[in-house]
């Protein structure tokens, strides 16, 4: 096969989208003889969306060598202009602003009207809504939309209402906001843009998504990106940042070995970056809610190392090893420093649960109904959930049975509906308690057997020792010389109970726990509440 034919044969293989056959029969004509720069710019892409990035940033710079020696300074432009914004979302930003700036000065001596001046501006609007001016972003933006408009350019029309819809989240705009990047993502979906602009957008959008805790937008977008890229099944569409965010949405939906598994991939793009603590923070917190709390703690070490906060996953960790006031204490820190609602949501549904755990049912309640506000602000299914869960939660502290479970099924509809299974099943547990408070104990054991199920397919290990001892089974080897009501008790330390949570839940004094609990230190010979934890798990109590 002569050079001719292998370069025809990449052509034609870029043409239909078949991008490891482009990058190889490319690569091989450019061995035989360097490639022109429109080729190279082909063979830039086919390397970038197969995942190797380095490759692509070489071939890059020399096409944007090559049309500068042709004389077609937009081109070049472009070249230098996606091999920037490749080194800044790989977080190289001294070399990408390098190119960034040689990109404008060749724009600036030549005195182009192009719409690489479009482009050009994409970065300085991004970069006024990483510090906080989302109304200068969202003016920058309104430029790019009217430069991509000028000229007829799809992809920077995309880029322009993306970032739009970005910028009107933070400026409470959020409806406006997500329809215009749900009209980003119709273009993506209907082949309209360059690949590589797809994967900006959809990371950009589940991000967003996220943000907002619009989470059924988010697994929309995911179903429908994933049919895009069953038709070019050499195309490595997710990396980054974006691996995290489907992890978070596998998590989610019950999927956690796939959830671990796309974190994993993360760590590979992330390693050696700031973002990478995202990776540390999402694999602590499957291995917390897997009972794995040694790869936990090490996971929310990491995560802080590298300068994402461990909360509130490791005040949960703190408060299911029963170290009560060390999960209280961080909390509260965490809760006093945050200030936007967003990190407040996800904050205080940890610090209800904490609260109540340390008795203070007060701070609970106050906190429970601040939730509330907030989800009524944002109008995300998956926060108002969460909201109504915590206020069952007090409820029920609060010796309100009716109004726990009136707001406990409205937050198992809720999770339910959007696909949440854990937390449906969280749902099912409270349920099921404020049944029994009203004496209906056969929904109770219903309500809570059901969840039981569900904690045990996902693996959920302290959640299904917590309700394992709450349905009363007495199946369980009493390992230990343990009494039936012992190995129940023992299971609810190993969740993390108080023993006045424990005395709540079994319907027992606090006194009688505390006996039950000792009889459990002497006949296991242990002295500690971790210390008996551990036999629970290497015995399989638990």
């Amino acid at each position: 096969m002569t050079m001719t034919d292998t370069l025809a044969r990449g052509r034609e293989a870029f043409s239909r989208k078949a991008w490891a056959d482009a990058y190889a029969s490319l690569s091989a004509a450019d061995q035989e003889s360097s490639l022109e720069p429109e080729d190279l710019e082909q063979l830039a892409i086919a390397a970038y969306l197969l995942g190797r990035p380095a490759d692509s940033d070489g071939i890059l710079a020399r096409a944007h060598q090559g049309f500068l020696s042709l004389g077609n300074l937009t081109r070049a432009v472009r070249c230098a202009w996606w091999l920037a914004i490749s080194l800044i979302n790989r977080g190289e930003y001294a070399r990408g602003g390098g190119w960034l700036s040689r990109a404008q000065r060749i724009l600036d001596e030549a005195q182009l009207d192009c719409v690489e001046q479009g482009y050009m501006l994409v970065p300085v609007a991004l970069q006024s809504l990483a510090g906080g001016d989302a109304a200068s972003a969202y003016a920058t933006f309104g430029q790019v939309a009217k430069i991509a408009d000028r000229f007829g350019d799809l992809d920077l029309m995309t880029l322009g209402r993306l970032g739009r819809g970005q910028a009107l989240i933070p400026l409470g705009e959020s409806a406006e906001g997500v329809a215009l990047m749900d009209e980003a993502m119709v273009a993506v979906t209907a082949d309209e843009v360059s690949p590589i602009i797809v994967g900006i957008v959809y990371c950009a959008v589940i991000e967003a998504c996220q943000a907002i805790f619009d989470l059924r937008r988010a697994q929309e977008w995911t179903e429908a990106l994933t049919q895009w890229c069953a038709s070019q099944p050499d195309l490595v569409p997710y990396r980054g940042q974006c691996l995290v965010y489907r992890a978070e949405i596998l998590q989610m939906h019950g999927a956690w070995r796939d959830a671990m598994e796309e974190a994993d991939r993360a760590y590979k793009w992330l390693s050696g970056q700031p973002a990478v603590g995202l990776v540390f923070y999402q694999q602590a917190e499957l291995h917390r809610l897997r009972g794995e709390f040694p790869k936990a703690e090490q996971g929310y070490r990491q995560a802080t190392q590298s300068g994402h906060t461990p909360h509130p996953g490791l005040a949960l960790l703190r408060l299911a090893q029963g170290q009560i006031d060390v999960a209280s204490a961080a909390i509260r820190v965490a809760v006093g420093e945050a200030h936007n609602r967003v990190t407040q949501s996800k904050l205080l549904a940890a610090f209800v649960e904490i609260m109540i755990a340390a008795s203070d049912v007060g701070a609970a309640r106050a906190a429970a109904d601040e939730l509330v506000e907030i989800a009524s602000q944002l109008q995300a299914p998956f926060l108002r959930a969460l909201a109504a869960y915590a206020q069952g939660s007090v409820s029920l502290q609060e010796q309100d049975a009716k109004g726990a479970l009136s707001e406990g099924r409205k937050a198992w509809a809720i999770w339910q509906d959007i696909e949440a299974p854990y937390e449906a099943a969280r749902a099912r547990v409270l349920i099921g308690l404020a049944c029994r408070r009203l004496g209906d104990e056969d929904t109770a054991l219903m309500e809570i057997e059901a969840a039981r199920r569900v904690f045990h397919q996902l693996g959920a290990m302290p959640d299904f020792a917590r309700v394992d001892a709450l349905s009363g089974r007495s199946d369980t080897r009493a390992a230990g010389g343990l009494s039936a009501r012992e190995v129940q008790v023992l299971r609810l330390v190993a969740a993390g109970r108080t023993n006045r949570s424990i005395a709540e839940e079994l319907f027992l004094s606090e006194k009688t726990v505390d006996r039950h609990v000792s009889n459990i230190f002497t006949k296991l010979g242990v002295s500690s509440r971790s210390a008996a934890t551990a036999f629970a798990y290497e015995h399989g109590i638990v």
